[in-house]
């Protein structure tokens, strides 16, 4: 049974019957606001939000090659997929994923971050409040059972990026983080600035 989470929430990763989980897949969604249209109102443009994740050793990024985007859909260690870019958030369900081979990423990488932000934000004049029903979900890819579920209901106005959420280890076992902290960040370089 999937568990929704509040901000601030963490819970532990685990198969509906107990057991360790081997593999699993970070959904992340939103929709798009519907914009003003008209005869003189310049025509929308769509806003492109790329998922990205920031594999850490002792709770920091040490390297670039540690980042997981769409430039860069794998990691080093083959743990960490990204399984390709949305550019619209147009359509049902999760508009990326992020599979992470949880038994096998090497003990050194304790925490992963998930983030979205907005492609050239500032040049575009988009912003977070432009978005609606933006989620984090992760499911056990072995079975696609959700796990556990944070939908992110604030107002966004003038924000450019998110921290969705962290996977992390703790006392041997994986556990999730709710964050939803945004930012004014214009890339994924800036955010990771962050983590460093």
């Amino acid at each position: 049974m999937s568990v929704n989470l509040q901000k601030g929430q963490k819970v532990e990763l685990r198969k509906e019957n107990g057991s360790t989980l081997r593999t699993v897949r970070v959904g992340l969604g939103w929709d798009e606001v519907q914009q003003k249209r008209g005869f003189f109102a310049p025509k929308p443009q769509d806003i492109d939000c790329d998922a990205s994740a920031f594999i850490c050793t002792s709770g920091r990024l040490i390297d670039v090659s540690d980042v997981v985007y769409f430039g860069n859909l794998k990691h080093k260690t083959g743990c960490v997929r990204h399984m390709g870019d949305n550019l619209t958030g147009a359509g049902d369900g999760d508009d990326e994923q992020i599979v992470v081979d949880l038994q096998s990423l090497p003990a050194q990488y304790d925490k992963i971050v998930f983030v979205v932000n907005i492609y050239q934000a500032m040049q575009r004049r988009q912003h977070f409040g432009l978005i609606r029903n933006a989620f984090i979900r992760i499911c056990d890819a072995d079975t696609n059972q959700e796990l556990c579920k944070y939908n992110l209901s604030e107002n966004y106005d003038g924000m450019t990026a998110m921290v969705f959420g962290e996977m992390y280890r703790y006392n041997g076992a994986w556990k999730f983080n709710a964050i939803g902290q945004a930012t004014s960040d214009n890339s994924v370089g800036d955010l990771a600035k962050r983590f460093v």
